[in-house]
């Protein structure tokens, strides 16, 4: 097949590209060309642009078998490139979030409700609007975005929902956050009693899916993460510190504290939700394990993002990519989480 992928130099497109590359496919990545791409995929077709812009003048007069669309947020990018390769890609995956979902109180979410629009005018919306919302219009954006593109591909569209990707590549530290904690040692702040659920997706296991779902020919909705298997929050904290870290002390602190002292889930404390919210670690993949979904075990993604963490540590701060730079920062401080342990019930 010939591949488009719309990105293509974030975390899933190196993944999906190699994936592909790997099956025999011809891939050809779509993206602005700030970021370099990793040295094994220097030989892969570029074609620059600028979504933000509407800048897709690149895509002309190019036809694809399928178009993977993975950085789409605002229904302005979806519907452009969904005018732009109509009638020209056989198939459209559209990777969209989870956090379309509107009723996420009770487990399983999946279904078809998903968040209202509440703004003005979804198609005036930009980057920095999602920003200065502190990501509040992510969700319904998002589904605007899916809606998009079922109007331009209503019989040979995939919408994939994800939820927290993670793995080697992940700049966010969304994830790695713990890797890196549970390296420096000591007591280490572990939010809850330890049986909350939690789930993830190496990105790896995504851009596999992905490409075999365009093999396959699939269409519809699908929720994407992992691990196949149920894990809680302890086990994932237990695995972390015996694989990377057995001389660290894990010690639980109650939520309803966390919470009282404004200690923000996600952020200050990635990964985990409190149970008011953990319906959102308890989301259905039923679909996409019946159509092949697999999980590498947990230890690999534990240690080989431990190893790009390493890698990227070496690496001078300008190295990073432009939209790296501009994210927040998230976890704990060394100082704040001291505090808090020091002051928790006992």
């Amino acid at each position: 097949m010939n591949i488009l992928i719309l990105g293509g130099a974030g975390l899933t497109g190196p993944h999906q590209a190699r994936y592909a590359l790997s099956r025999g496919h011809t891939v050809t990545l779509f993206n602005r060309g700030r970021t370099a791409l990793p040295p094994d995929l220097a030989g892969v077709e570029q074609l620059h642009g600028d979504r933000a812009t509407g800048d897709l003048r690149a895509l002309r007069g190019r036809t694809w078998d399928v178009c993977i669309d993975n950085p789409t947020t605002l229904p302005s990018w979806a519907r452009d490139a969904a005018q732009a390769l109509a009638g020209r890609v056989g198939r459209y995956i559209f990777i969209s979030t989870i956090s379309v979902y509107a009723d996420t109180r009770k487990p399983p979410v999946e279904g078809d409700a998903v968040q209202p629009y509440q703004g003005a005018d979804p198609y005036a919306e930009t980057m920095d609007t999602v920003r200065a919302s502190g990501f509040a219009l992510y969700g319904a954006l998002k589904a605007l975005s899916e809606q998009e593109v079922q109007r331009r591909f209503p019989s040979a569209c995939a919408i994939v929902r994800p939820g927290l990707i993670v793995g080697p590549g992940d700049e966010t530290d969304r994830f790695t956050y713990w890797p890196r904690r549970l390296a420096a040692g000591g007591e280490v702040l572990a939010p809850g009693d330890g049986s909350d659920p939690v789930q993830f997706i190496d990105a790896r296991d995504l851009a596999a899916w992905h490409l075999r779902q365009a093999e396959a020919g699939a269409t519809g909705f699908f929720n994407l993460t992992g691990p196949a298997q149920p894990l809680s929050l302890g086990a994932l904290f237990a695995t972390l510190r015996d694989t990377l870290a057995p001389q660290a002390v894990l010690v639980e602190v109650d939520e309803a504290y966390l919470l009282a002292q404004g200690v923000a889930p996600w952020s200050d404390l990635p990964v985990w939700l409190p149970r008011a919210q953990a319906a959102l670690h308890q989301v259905s993949i039923a679909r996409a394990l019946a159509a092949g979904l697999t999980t590498r075990p947990l230890v690999q993604t534990v240690t080989e993002s431990a190893a790009w963490l390493q890698q990227q540590a070496k690496l001078s701060a300008d190295t990073l990519s432009a939209d790296a730079a501009k994210r927040p920062a998230v976890g704990l401080s060394p100082e704040r989480e001291a505090a808090l342990l020091a002051q928790r019930p006992r």
